[in-house]
């Protein structure tokens, strides 16, 4: 008797995923450039750990400034929320423009996944450990990766969407 619902629970709590998992899609399907770029957290920017920021990759800053310039767990989790917006905006790229770079795409999907993990390896270490040097480390490469990412936004949108160039450095 217990079985069945079980069963009859779980295939709900999949279709109830699946359908949750659409609506998102096409909510995400459905945004414009000006609303991604609202969701771009401005509370804190990458511009203190570069001095070309958004126009040359790399970074000026050692991983010790780099935490202190971050603002610690602060400027992590902005990198973490503002990585994923960033690969949003180069799927609307994507869907919006033609001929555009498949190669430069994928690089900002790998850069956002690998930000993410650092960011939350970063954070978990911060939990345990406060401002050690593997946590220093963590945050310093996810900001390199974060530098390299807004570059190659940058790339993409001088190559397609020169005029979004302003709002897009406005609020980065």
């Amino acid at each position: 008797m217990v079985l069945p619902i079980l069963q009859i629970f779980a295939i709900a709590a999949i279709a109830l995923y699946f359908l949750c998992w659409r609506r998102g899609v096409r909510q995400h399907s459905e945004e414009t450039w000006d609303s991604l770029l609202l969701k771009l957290r401005i509370d804190w920017s990458a511009r203190e750990l570069n001095e070309n920021f958004l126009w040359k990759e790399g970074l000026t800053a050692t991983p010790e400034d780099a935490w202190q310039k971050m603002d610690g767990a602060k400027g992590l989790w902005a990198m973490y929320q503002n990585a994923q917006v960033m690969q949003q905006m180069a799927n609307y790229a994507t869907r919006n423009c033609e001929d555009v770079d498949r190669l430069l795409v994928e690089n900002i999907h790998s850069d956002a996944l690998q930000i993410r993990v650092c960011v939350l390896v970063a954070l978990a270490q911060y939990g345990f450990t406060k401002a050690s040097e593997g946590v220093r480390i963590n945050a310093y490469r996810a900001a390199l990766l974060y530098s390299d990412m807004a570059v190659r936004m940058t790339r993409l949108l001088q190559e397609h969407a020169a005029v979004h160039i302003p709002d897009f450095v406005a609020s980065m």
